[in-house]
């Protein structure tokens, strides 16, 4: 099992940007495909971002598209999220995972907080 823990949330007004890291121990991350969810007040857990092990697949959902990058650093077994032009919809907690297949995630950070005020 993989251990990965997040970090980088904050508070931020509309149109700024944050980065977000996940930083993973007990697995070496390189054969993890690696995702990003968040989770709004009241609502489901919804996917963001995913990469591939050699990051050359990047996939996104569509309300992120053109304003999030995810990207991963194996030798530093870190995943990042950097989000730019923030909107207060993208408001929620942000949490990282790892899986060994898309779209299946085995483990989970504890997530970080995304706050966008508008």
């Amino acid at each position: 099992q993989v251990q990965l823990v997040e970090s980088g949330g904050g508070l931020v007004q509309a149109g700024g940007s944050l980065r977000l890291s996940c930083a993973a121990s007990g697995r070496t991350l390189s054969s993890y495909v690696m995702g990003w969810f968040r989770q709004a007040p009241g609502k489901e857990r919804e996917f963001v971002a995913a990469i591939n092990w050699s990051g050359s697949s990047p996939y996104y959902t569509d309300s992120v598209k053109g304003r999030f990058t995810i990207s991963r650093d194996n030798a530093k077994n870190t995943v990042y999220l950097q989000m730019n032009s923030l909107k207060p919809e993208d408001t929620g907690v942000y949490y990282c995972a790892a899986g060994k297949n898309f779209p299946s995630f085995g483990s989970w950070g504890q997530g970080t907080q995304v706050t966008v005020s508008s």
